[in-house]
């Protein structure tokens, strides 16, 4: 097999700004400006050695205000697909040295209300009082009613998840803990058969990540993370129609589940299968999709991810450590473009060997998650210490 061109791009950069419930006295632009301030520390760079940037609505403020124009932008909310467009600009010539980063301050100000972005206008959502929670509660309920998974194992996921988050000092629910799974099953119904604690909270923060040539990277002062492998695949547009995480389309490229398509895609890229993966840094909106994302990406198989995630397999220590940082139900939430960026930085904390908990003994390759079924996308990346 022919070496994929993101096998010559390197992450070797990585920071978060800080993460609170609210953060008094910021907006999105200043604390979006804060974590670039920390990830060009970690790399020792400056803006001029920046020739790419791509933050969303931030991508023009921040290349005029770093002065490092004119340079390579992309203007969507990052996410992985941004990671992978900023990979393919570095591995195609167009630039270098890219910039990644996004931030949310003062966005959820309607505390009375489920916050903005679990409430999107369109038909599905306004005619009918739906929201984000309970479109995702309708497919775990069809999981549950298909193959029999049980709300003691949605509970063990949040557990394990939140307990992450309890350990580690910068979470934003950090001493909260420690969490059972009867804990979990004791707090308020929010959509049956999620619980409070089955669900992300919502808080305010920033983080950024740069990315590199292979050849730039090893005069850089980080252990450079390479990407591996990566894609996305898509069924619509999100939170817009009935949701379901087995959507088959007539060219049969899903095999039934959202996510299987962009899993095999990576993999192939890597050279590479689910029990070569040390960590599993997965999104986490609500706990049923860690089951859900271990079938779709082939770690078991279909209506087995209730029973494969028991007896301490996804937790510290077990066999695919999943979430390690508390995700969003734990570590922070800072809008769905920030979290997203945060599983691919937790991984290369992983496979740096940074993390300040919860890091997995010489862990060499990371599988990073975005999205979900209720989404109606799902978007992976495979990272590692060493390529194919």
């Amino acid at each position: 097999m022919a070496k994929h061109p993101f096998h010559d791009v390197a992450i070797v950069g990585i920071a978060n700004s800080e993460q609170a419930r609210v953060l008094e006295g910021h907006d999105s632009t200043t604390i979006t400006f804060q974590a670039v301030h920390r990830v060009l520390a970690d790399t020792g760079l400056t803006p001029w050695d920046i020739d790419g940037v791509a933050a969303g609505p931030f991508s023009g403020p921040l290349t005029y205000y770093m002065r490092n124009g004119p340079a390579w932008r992309n203007h969507m909310a990052p996410s992985i697909p941004i990671i992978l467009d900023a990979a393919s600009a570095i591995a195609t010539g167009q630039c270098h040295t890219v910039l990644v980063a996004h931030g949310s301050a003062g966005i959820y100000t309607e505390r009375a209300s489920t916050a903005p972005w679990t409430r999107p206008a369109n038909e599905f959502v306004v005619a009918y009082g739906m929201f984000t929670a309970a479109e995702f509660a309708l497919i775990a309920q069809r999981h549950m009613h298909m193959h029999g998974t049980t709300p003691e194992q949605l509970a063990t996921v949040a557990a394990t998840i939140r307990n992450n988050g309890h350990a580690h000092p910068e979470a934003v629910y950090h001493g909260r803990g420690p969490f059972t799974p009867a804990d979990i099953l004791a707090s308020r119904m929010v959509s049956d058969p999620f619980h409070l604690l089955d669900c992300a909270m919502t808080s305010e923060g920033a983080c950024a990540l740069i990315l590199t040539t292979r050849e730039r990277a090893q005069d850089l002062p980080n252990k450079p993370v390479y990407i591996l492998g990566g894609a996305c695949d898509s069924f619509g547009p999100s939170y817009q129609h009935p949701p379901a995480w087995d959507l088959a389309g007539p060219s049969g490229r899903n095999n039934g589940y959202t996510g299987r398509w962009a899993a095999q895609k990576s993999f192939a890229m890597g050279e590479l299968g689910p029990t070569d993966v040390d960590v599993c840094e997965f999104y986490d909106p609500f706990s049923f999709e860690i089951i859900r994302q271990f079938e779709a990406y082939g770690f078991c198989e279909e209506g087995e991810g209730g029973d494969f995630i028991m007896e301490g397999r996804i937790g510290p220590g077990g066999q695919f450590p999943v979430t390690t940082d508390g995700g969003t139900m734990s570590f922070s939430h800072g809008g769905a473009a920030v979290q997203q960026l945060q599983r691919v930085i937790r991984g290369v904390e992983q496979l740096r060997g940074t993390c300040v908990t919860s890091q997995v003994p010489d862990a060499q390759v990371a599988m990073c998650s975005n999205g979900g079924a209720g989404a109606l996308f799902t978007d992976v990346m495979l990272l590692g210490t060493e390529t194919p």
